[in-house]
């Protein structure tokens, strides 16, 4: 394990957050200026191919972009608010027994899962329904105003 690939592999364990490659480069070189962006890329790749951080896309919130995460030992789903970009995640029981389910339904072996379910936080509920709301009311116009 090289120092630049201990780098990012702490800053996403550390972090607390889903990072994309660009927010790990501007972390990362402000622990070490001479990591370059390349080398950013190429360390993410070496990451996933050996099993230490997972490539997430979170619903394509963010257009395109990919996110890291250290590969958790136990499995959990995202949930994204598809308005702010919140991310939290779920561990629970649940999760375990629709795995189960899973397998004994389809006979399947299953090796990864990967779950996400998009909504809104509770903040942006509120926010959408003010501004549900006030789309319904009825708008004056300057032709319609009386003197």
């Amino acid at each position: 394990m090289t120092r630049q690939r201990q780098i990012l592999l702490d800053l996403i364990d550390q972090s607390g957050k889903h990072l994309d490659a660009e927010s790990l480069y501007q972390l990362a070189r402000a622990k070490d200026p001479k990591l370059n962006r390349v080398t950013v890329y190429r360390t993410l790749k070496l990451l996933k191919k050996g099993g230490l951080v997972d490539e997430l896309d979170l619903l394509h919130y963010g257009g395109d972009q990919h996110y890291y995460e250290t590969r958790a030992k136990q499995e959990h789903a995202h949930i994204i608010c598809l308005r702010c970009g919140k991310v939290e995640e779920y561990f629970g029981e649940s999760l375990q027994r629709l795995r189960r389910q899973i397998e004994e339904h389809f006979g399947f072996e299953i090796l990864l899962t990967r779950t996400e379910v998009g909504g809104y936080c509770p903040h942006c509920q509120v926010l959408r329904a003010r501004e549900l709301a006030h789309a319904g009311e009825p708008q004056e116009d300057s032709h319609n105003r009386r003197k």
